[in-house]
This record gives C-alpha cells, structure tokens and sequence, in this order.
C-alpha cells in the first residue's frame, strides 16, 4: 500500500501557492523589452534544505532569467577569488537610499554596495580585471555549481539588454572616470549583461540559495564553492540592500537574507537551515515579485523564521554530565577493581554532548567545567551526538582544554574520527592545543579513564596470575569438593591473542570460566558488549539459550576452563541444589548488568 502521508512543509507550500496565485497585482518588467514577454501566470517555488531535500510547488521548472540575483553571487565570486580588501576598496557595503540603477556614488567616489547596478558593474569589472576575455565564462560557471548544473543563457534577452541599457552605461564610464573600472567599459559590461540574462528556474534559486545557508557548500554536489567568510559578508550585504529600497521593511517584516530580480525571482538563505527560491513575474513599485514577497512572509511568520527570532536554550548542549558512580565500561571488572572505582568515582567526570556547537552553547559548557568545586582529574567529553562547532565554540573548547590541561586533569575526547569536520574545526582554532588522549568511542575512553585510576591505586594485580574455580562469581557458594567435580569434569583451553573462541550462530554447547587473561564479547558488526576478566565466566548463557547470540575474542593470551553442558547436566543430577545455586548466582549477574544499563537510561532521562 503506497503511503499518502504528504511532508507538512509541502502542504504549507502547496497552501501557499493556492492562496497567492489568484493576486494579479503588479505588472511584468518592461524597461529590458524581451522582459515583457515573459508569462504573468507563472508562478513556482522551491525550497530546498541543507541535507539537500527538495520541495516544489507550481512552476518551478520554468526558466527565466536571473538578472539583478546574480549580483549576490558574483560578488562572492569577487570576494572568494580576489580577497575582501582588494574589493573593498572600490565597493561599499552601505544600503544606497537610492533606486537600483542610480547614477549616483558614495563621498569617496565607489559604488554604495554590490546590490546596487553601479557595485554589480564594478564586481564584474573586477572579475574582468582577474580573469580578462574569461570573466563571463569563470562567472558561468560559478553560477551553475551554486544551482549544482549547467546553466543556459537567455541570448534574446542578453541582445535585448546591451541594446537599451544606456543608463547601465552611463554608470560604468561613471566608474570608469574614478578608476573603479581600468579596463574596456563595454567588454565589461558585455560579461554583466550576459550574467544577467543566465536562465534559472526556481528550482535552481532554492539550490543556490541553500548554497549560502550551508556555509557555502552545495547540498547537492558537496561542493564547497565560497568560504564560510565569504558567505558571511554575502548574506549580511544581502540583508541590508538585497531587496532594492525594500530592503528595511524586508528585514523588518520577513528577517532573511534575500535578493530580488526584475525576472521574477527572489532567493531567501537562511543560514544553517533553507534556501528558498520563488518565480513569478509580475513585479511591485519596488521591483520585487509580487507573489514571492508573499510566499517569503509566509513561510517566515509560520514558521518563525526571522533571524533575530531566535529561543534556543544553551543548557540543552549538555544531554549527561556524569562520574563514574555506578556507570562503567563494558569491561566486567573484578571486585577489587570494583572496590577502587566505586572510591574513587569522582576522579572521572563524563560530559556527554549533543547538537551542533555555538559560541553560546560552548560558552556554556566551558562555565560548567569551570563552576565545580573539585575538578576531576579525568575528564571525557563524548562528542557522538555533535555534528559540527563553530570556529568560535572552537576557539571557546580549546582555551578551556588548555586551562583545565593547566590545572593537572587528563583530557579525553570521544565520539568522533580524527578525520571528520569536527576535529577539523577543533583543530583548526587559533589557540594551542593540550595534550589529548582520543577514542572514537565512548566505551573505549571510559575503560582508559578506568584503567588510570585503578593501575593508580593498585589495580590489576590479578590479570597476571591464573585464578581459581572458586573466585568465579558463578560458582560462589559451591563447596571445594563440589568446585573440584567440576574442575574434574570441564577441559583446559589455551587461545592465542586475536583468537575467536565463541562464533555467533554456534550452538550453545558449552561455557567458559576465564583463568587468565582477557576476552571481549563483540556483536557480528564488532560492536564490542563487554570484555571479561580472569575470575568471570562467559558463553554462560548457554544455560538458558540454545544458540550463541555473541562472539568472543581472545584479547590477550587466554586460558579457561571450558565446561560442556551435557557434562554439566550430569553434575547437576549429582548435585541438585548445585545446579539451583549455579542458577540463581547467573540470575544476580544478570540483574546486575539491568541495574548496570538502568542506571545509564536514567542519566540520560535526567537531563
């Protein structure tokens, strides 16, 4: 039975798109004649998210121009392939006042910013400078790995604009008199009337726009095609004058960092989390889409998405912070070891955390390592459940790595591979790391912190010497008689280190008691469900299942009793209340481990 469950997002937007497509207001371009051929009815939007998923209402394969949208980009483009001072210094950043096509410059002779057609003439003369007769394929190009294809061009439309856009050029020998522009005025406006007329669909403006909010990385491609610097200044330029002489009620009204183009269309990037793209061309007083300006407002009163609406609670970055009281590795300790950690349970602390890292969100956790009494002396920070940091949570994480390195504790990080992104931003932080000790896996870093504190206080002195049957929790209430029966009966067993010993799917037929070294129990996948030291049995479930649900290695060199159970039955006609004893002590270990896994369900429910 095919599922009719339909994504809220999309029934919002089909919503949306119902409710606007009826508004007739406004008039299609005109000034740019092959403009005004465009269809009045069309009408699409797509929205596309930073995991690149995709919504899409109406027309939002239609393709029209991008015109003034491209201005966002190639002013990134500058940035990223020239440097933010090089075009600063012929560029401002400030809202103009002005209409779009002014012909008008600051006090110091620039154009008032890069949204405005005298700042877009002056970026593409920039690109002109860098890249010479090149400049409108390296703007092509960039163009079509924002929107993740190849893009098209509108050539009526790009003939169209050369042969009225004398105001356009006004501007740019306005320019080039000051030296914003040094080199041929027409070939550079030539590369900017072209840009202008590259065809996109709302489609590949949602793409684009979810481009920006990804921190310049496009969701389709993974391509990482501007800086996340680069994306900053963008996206703040696009705030301020994104929406011509709109732009403040814009931000008053929707909050997202926008750009609008005399085609019809309008982007909205919403860092971290959408790109919206909409089409449709009849056009207000300010040049903006009619239809789409509406689908914006929309979308960000429902939702609450303005920018500066913001409700997130920092303290939920930190899902567990925890010692080691009564939480343990998966390693099965022996009761001396047991003895020591439950005494010095406070010397590990285990902060668990969760979500993507903030300034504010590190901030909070770096107040929390501070704000205790008696510092821990080992301290694992679990990093599984945080998919990125910023470069300031980084900074923030290392200078507090660094004073509690200061302050005598021993840092472990888990929860991530030292090739991912996280540990590239860690890394990539301005300010020194600490000595680190590092495991992929929380488990792992636990029993490490573990293995510290009881080899610190006289631990391990059993994992070399070879235990007797009677120190086997198992066993503990049998006789030595009753103890030697089955010594009598089970076989000596040697396993040499890396060794299988028990074979998931294997029938139970028999169970172990561990005398010297270590053995781990492993799912199939070789996720590991505990490791067993001398003195402790294992493969003990075959006493109440028929089949191996687990494997076991040897984790150092091995030696065991094994006991076959159809010798074991033969014991326990012997000795009755043996078998009802042996029972009951794998009863007790087994609501031990519950106790055990119950205690960690309840640290992560406290929070």
């Amino acid at each position: 039975m095919a599922s009719s469950f339909v994504p809220p997002l999309t029934g919002f937007l089909r919503s949306c798109h119902q409710e606007f497509v009826v508004d007739d207001s406004g008039a299609v371009a005109d000034y740019i004649p092959e403009l005004t051929r465009a269809n009045p009815a069309h009408f699409g939007v797509s929205l596309a998210t930073i995991d690149g998923y995709i919504y899409e209402v109406g027309d939002s394969a239609a393709p029209f121009t991008i015109q003034s949208i491209s201005k966002a980009f190639v002013f990134a483009l500058a940035l990223e392939t020239l440097g933010h001072e090089r075009v600063e210094s012929v560029i401002g950043v400030e809202p103009s006042g002005e209409a779009f096509n002014s012909i008008r410059l600051t006090g110091d002779n620039k154009p008032f910013n890069p949204m405005v057609n005298a700042g877009a003439i002056a970026c593409s003369g920039l690109i002109y400078q860098h890249a010479g007769e090149g400049a409108f394929d390296l703007i092509h190009r960039t163009l079509g790995r924002f929107a993740g294809r190849k893009l098209d061009i509108d050539e009526a439309v790009f003939a169209s604009e050369r042969a009225t856009g004398d105001r356009n050029r006004a501007i740019a020998w306005l320019l080039r008199n000051y030296s914003v522009l040094r080199d041929d005025v027409d070939a550079v406006l030539d590369a900017y009337f072209r840009q202008c007329a590259v065809l996109v669909t709302a489609r590949d403006l949602a793409v684009m726009a979810a481009t920006l909010a990804n921190s310049g990385r496009n969701p389709l491609t993974g391509d990482q095609i501007i800086s996340p610097y680069v994306v900053a200044r963008t996206l703040s330029v696009m705030t301020s004058s994104g929406m011509y002489d709109y732009a403040g009620e814009w931000i008053y009204r929707v909050g997202i960092p926008a750009k609008s183009g005399v085609g019809g269309g309008i982007i909205a990037a919403l860092p971290a989390q959408l790109g919206l793209g909409t089409f449709s061309p009849r056009l207000d007083s300010h040049g903006n889409s009619v239809r789409g300006l509406k689908v914006c407002e929309a979308l960000s009163a429902h939702f609450g998405l303005h920018v500066l609406n913001r409700s997130d609670d920092v303290r939920t970055c930190i899902i567990s912070d925890y010692n080691a009281a009564g939480i343990s590795s998966r390693r099965n300790r022996q009761n001396v070891e047991l003895a020591i950690l439950q005494e010095r349970a406070g010397d590990i602390r285990v902060i668990e955390l969760v979500g993507a890292l903030s300034f504010a969100a590190m901030d909070y956790v770096s107040r929390r390592l501070a704000g205790e009494g008696r510092q821990a002396e080992l301290l694992i920070l679990d990093f599984r459940r945080v998919p990125s940091a910023t470069a300031a949570a980084a900074r923030l994480l290392r200078a507090a790595l660094a004073g509690l390195a200061d302050s005598g504790a021993k840092i472990i990080l888990a929860g991530f591979e030292k090739d991912s992104p996280l540990w590239e931003a860690i890394n990539a932080a301005d300010v020194a790391l600490p000595k680190l000790h590092h495991f992929p896996l929380l488990d792992d870093a636990i029993e490490w912190a573990e293995d510290q504190v009881i080899y610190r206080f006289g631990g391990f002195e059993g994992l070399a010497k070879t235990t007797h049957l009677s120190e086997q929790a198992l066993l503990a209430g049998l006789t030595p008689d009753e103890i030697d029966h089955i010594a009598a009966i089970g076989f000596a067993r040697a396993f040499k280190t890396g060794e299988r010993i028990i074979a998931a799917g294997d029938p139970a037929a028999s169970l172990f008691f561990l005398q010297c070294g270590m053995v781990s129990v492993k799912l199939p996948s070789g996720a590991r469900l505990a490791t067993i030291s001398p003195g402790m049995a294992f493969g003990e479930m075959a006493l109440i299942e028929r089949e191996r649900s687990a494997d076991v290695w040897a984790d150092t060199v091995v030696q065991c009793l094994e006991l076959p159970l159809n010798a074991y039955a033969s014991f326990r006609k012997s000795y009755p209340e043996c078998g009802e004893l042996v029972m009951r002590n794998l009863a007790s270990l087994l609501a031990k481990r519950l106790m055990l896994a119950n205690a960690k369900v309840d640290l992560l429910s406290a929070y």
